[in-house]
């Protein structure tokens, strides 16, 4: 069977895409290597800016935009893709498992994970105190002291998340001002528990079998400092979920996202991305969503002019 459409993950951007492909009576299929849909917002606490759906919690949202497509008949298929061959006219795309799809499109909706600071300890206390999701883990250090680092949104929201939660909480930034949107630094600098520590990185992550301490080091001096904690969050961004894309000919920007505008066409003709994986300035679940309806308009476009 080739396929008009398929659409690689399946979060916001991909859910959207193929309830607008659903509804265009386009033979779509998803891909998605996780059992469950919704990518990063399943585990977000609450979403307060989606329109007509004030305070919802990120998992609820996911089965919502699940349900609307399944509702419309959408195709599923559960795999870990490996390879998209995307220069010819019928695509190809390769899970792990030997299973080869054709279709006349791809959407590239893989979404964006967690990025890691590589430093000493990390990996060795991967879920023994070191997280990345503050909304996650955070009922595991009730009463404790914890520490983030980074200065973005996505730390700020984890301390102001983990202020409710800890004893005490390290926010330490490695510049001297937060870049943060101005609403939550105003939030996170005038809780009384949250420590904010400017102008230091991260050294070394160390403890007997758990998180104890971090080892910090003064950008300014290089002096280093230890704070005895329980619990360590890393909120330095997202990493695009592109590496398989390295080889196709589809052009990466220096991130590692995939180049396109805001019509969603990447430079291989047939080839559109959609949602946190593309290149643009703000990356939230209903920008993911306008991205999949104008990647579907576009592929309509595409296979009248390509039949």
């Amino acid at each position: 069977m080739v396929y008009d459409v398929i659409i690689i993950g399946s979060g916001p951007a991909g859910l959207s895409s193929v309830i607008y492909a659903q509804r265009a009576m386009l033979k779509a299929l998803v891909i998605e290597k996780l059992p469950m849909s919704g990518g990063q917002i399943l585990n977000t606490e609450e979403i307060d800016n989606y329109a007509g759906m004030p305070g919802m919690a990120g998992f609820d949202m996911g089965m919502k935009f699940r349900e609307h497509a399944d509702k419309l008949g959408a195709t599923f298929a559960e795999g870990n893709v490996v390879r998209v061959d995307v220069q010819d006219k019928i695509k190809k795309v390769h899970t792990e498992d030997g299973t080869v799809y054709e279709t006349k499109t791809v959407i590239l909706a893989n979404g964006a994970e967690h990025a890691k600071m590589g430093v000493k300890g990390e990996e060795e206390f991967g879920g023994r105190g070191v997280s990345y999701c503050a909304t996650c883990d955070g009922a595991f250090y009730r009463n404790k002291v914890t520490a983030v680092f980074g200065g973005g949104d996505v730390a700020v929201e984890d301390a102001i998340f983990l202020s409710r939660i800890c004893t005490k909480v390290y926010l330490v930034h490695r510049r001297d001002q937060l870049r943060a949107a101005k609403v939550l630094q105003e939030e996170v600098l005038h809780l009384d528990n949250v420590e904010v520590i400017w102008d230091h990185e991260l050294q070394e992550i160390t403890g007997e079998g758990k998180v104890e301490k971090v080892i910090i080091k003064n950008k300014k001096d290089d002096s280093l400092r230890e704070l005895t904690i329980d619990g360590v969050f890393i909120g330095i961004g997202m990493a695009p979920q592109t590496a398989i894309y390295k080889d196709s000919g589809i052009a990466l920007d220096e991130r590692g996202y995939i180049i396109a505008g805001e019509d969603c066409t990447t430079n291989v003709p047939g080839v559109f991305v959609a949602g946190d994986v593309r290149t643009k300035q703000l990356r939230q679940v209903i920008t993911a969503c306008a991205d999949g309806a104008v990647a579907i308009t576009n592929i309509e476009r595409y296979l009248i002019e390509n039949k």
